[in-house]
């Protein structure tokens, strides 16, 4: 016989405190399995009528339902203690379930469940005309099972290679559709890409200017080798790589600068304004802090007048060719540069 459940006589709502949820899984598992249950379920509803004369019968004595079906088993049978079990606490009553049967051993497992409903309603936990429900709802676990979980294979994706092909396409020319001719360098390229990643070459090659309907385009005031790397950084966002930065790469750099000013390529300013912002010294930072002002990079303008500052190398700055031809050029410039100084003590 299962153990009995006990209720208070005064049939109010008893509740367990909620359990805190489990901790999540620290990994995703690599493998998994899943078992189950077949069951079956069942309710029967007792009522007990004249639950005030039911209480004197006593404790230890009980009264039982007639016997109902579930899972395949016949003989289930709810025992109602009207004056509680031996081992309930005083002013309680109890209920229990039976299964009054030789061969109760081969059920596998059972859960079972009472309460106290309303005979009208059905609603939960009601005395009404000295009589009382109890709902008693059980379950049979017939089978038991297990099985494995297969892992769906990942499907492995190679990183992105955009930037491989735009790269080639550049290197290749294939589909080309206008040529640049650079110092005597035929240099093809794409009308489309080029308009997409500059607004200026959009207005030249797709506007209403002479370069619209040509499929040569002469381009006078720049190095090959600079048109090259402007090219590779609108078609793959990035710069050749470069082991340091010795005197060749930050002139190349300084260069870039001027040309993405032309092009309106703003990403490639702010990388040259980053990597000439990391070689200031005081032989070329007037130089550097004239293109700054000259081709609208202010964070490089920013750096080369902190570096000035910060440095305590005014002294020194002052003395260089590079200050006088600031002075002469970039009056201006110098002006930003002595009130921030005087600003912080410098001077």
């Amino acid at each position: 016989m299962a153990r009995p459940m006990y209720f208070p006589r005064r049939f109010g709502r008893c509740e367990t405190p909620a359990k805190p949820p489990p901790p999540p899984l620290p990994l995703k598992p690599k493998t998994a399995s899943r078992c189950g249950v077949e069951a079956s379920r069942g309710a029967h509803v007792f009522e007990v009528g004249d639950y005030s004369l039911h209480k004197g019968l006593g404790v230890g004595r009980f009264v039982h339902t007639a016997t109902f079906d579930v899972g395949g088993y016949e003989w289930w049978s709810v025992l109602f203690y009207p004056g509680g079990s031996a081992d309930t606490a005083e002013d309680c009553v109890a209920a229990g379930l039976e299964l009054r049967t030789i061969d109760a051993g081969v059920v596998t497992a059972s859960s079972y469940n009472f309460g106290l409903i309303c005979q009208t309603t059905g609603e939960p936990w009601f005395l009404r005309d000295d009589r009382l429900s109890i709902l008693c709802a059980v379950t049979v676990i017939k089978e038991t099972w297990l099985s494995e979980i297969r892992a769906v294979p990942e499907v492995a994706v190679p990183p992105p290679n955009l930037i491989d092909h735009l790269g080639r396409l550049l290197e290749e020319g294939e589909g080309a559709d206008v040529t640049f001719e650079v110092k005597g360098e035929s240099i093809p390229a794409h009308r489309t890409l080029l308009a997409s990643r500059s607004l200026v070459f959009k207005a030249e090659l797709h506007g209403q200017m002479k370069e619209r309907n040509e499929d040569w385009i002469a381009i006078s005031d720049m190095q090959p080798a600079v048109f090259r790397a402007l090219l590779r950084f609108i078609y793959t966002d990035s710069l050749p790589a470069v082991d340091d930065l010795n005197k060749d790469s930050l002139e190349m750099t300084r260069h870039l600068l001027v040309a993405a000013d032309r092009y309106a390529i703003d990403r490639l300013n702010l990388v040259c304004a980053q990597i000439l912002s990391k070689s200031l010294d005081v032989e070329s930072i007037t130089t550097t802090l004239g293109l700054a002002d000259r081709h609208n990079c202010s964070v490089l303008k920013d750096a080369c007048i902190e570096f000035i500052i910060s440095s305590n190398k005014m002294d020194d700055v002052a003395k260089t060719q590079g200050f006088a031809c600031l002075k002469r050029s970039y009056p201006s410039v110098l002006v930003e540069v002595l009130e921030k100084a005087g600003k912080f003590g410098k001077i």
